[in-house]
């Protein structure tokens, strides 16, 4: 059961050799990357890949470690005693389940999705480092040990907006995913727009590697913003000369998919400006 990437994930060598790494050491897999680089897509595509259900645990900034594993509803039970219920007699009632008890208690091998770990607090990682090295965890209210049935491959991504604690990190199978390189970048428009003409594909990867190769850009535009932007070209049926622009340093068509801060916008109009008093 090897991870080999799929019809709609073009996967490379080296992120392969990691997903299946992890897989055979049972460690969570930890992704990092750009946004738009498809961290979260992966795991969708391991899933898919290894023919097992997904469960995903979307992470915010007031996300606790605790709500993976179960909530307990003390606010309900108490007004339930207050009119006599007879649910109050089982506390199992008041328990929800998270995301961890629920890969735990599969009947199958399930895969774990825990998406942008770096969202949450610092002391998130350090809050599941036994749950996730011993795969299991008590439940006060009950007395019971939940173990998993199954270990799930796990997957966890992260922005790099934070560090992680080191502590983490050392149960981790680690992989950065780097920006594709042209040839790459090309397979995966070709996945996602398939028969897109040679000339005009060369010519918008020409204009995206120019775009974010500019020095002094706030923020890069990423894999999933440079397939929007040729979704827009061939919906607008845009040709190769109507991509072609008056400046070296002009902005591209439809450039709004690309560049996502006024920064990054005033800095391409003013090359351009200058480009023209150049001439």
């Amino acid at each position: 059961m090897k991870f080999e990437g799929t019809d709609a994930y073009v996967a490379t060598d080296d992120l392969t050799v990691a997903v299946n790494a992890a897989v055979t050491l049972e460690r969570p897999l930890l992704v990092k990357g750009e946004p738009g680089t498809g961290k979260t897509e992966l795991a969708r595509q391991v899933a898919q890949s290894l023919g097992m259900r997904l469960i995903e645990w979307n992470i915010k900034s007031t996300t606790k470690a605790q709500q993976g594993l179960y909530e307990y509803d003390a606010v309900s039970r108490l007004r339930d005693s207050q009119l006599g219920d007879a649910r109050v007699h089982d506390v199992k009632n008041y328990i929800k389940r998270g995301k961890l008890w629920e890969a735990f208690a599969s009947d199958e091998k399930v895969v774990l999705l825990i998406d942008e770990i770096d969202k949450a607090d610092i002391e998130f990682p350090n809050d599941l480092l036994q749950e996730l090295d011993q795969m299991e965890f008590h439940v006060y209210e009950t007395g019971e040990t939940v173990k998993a049935r199954n270990r799930p491959v796990i997957i966890i991504t992260s922005n790099n907006e934070k560090e992680l604690p080191d502590a983490f990190l050392r149960r981790c199978f680690f992989h950065y995913i780097r920006f594709p390189d042209a040839d790459t970048l090309r397979k995966i428009v070709e996945v996602h727009h398939p028969g897109i003409k040679d000339a005009l594909l060369t010519t918008a990867l020409t204009q995206f590697f120019e775009l974010r190769e500019q020095p002094g850009l706030k923020k890069k535009p990423s894999t999933s913003e440079v397939l929007d932007w040729l979704k827009l070209i061939l919906a607008e049926d845009l040709s190769v000369e109507d991509l072609r622009r008056d400046g070296a340093d002009a902005l591209p068509k439809l450039h709004g998919a690309l560049l996502k801060n006024e920064q990054d916008v005033h800095l391409f109009e003013r090359l351009a400006f200058m480009a023209r008093r150049q001439r």
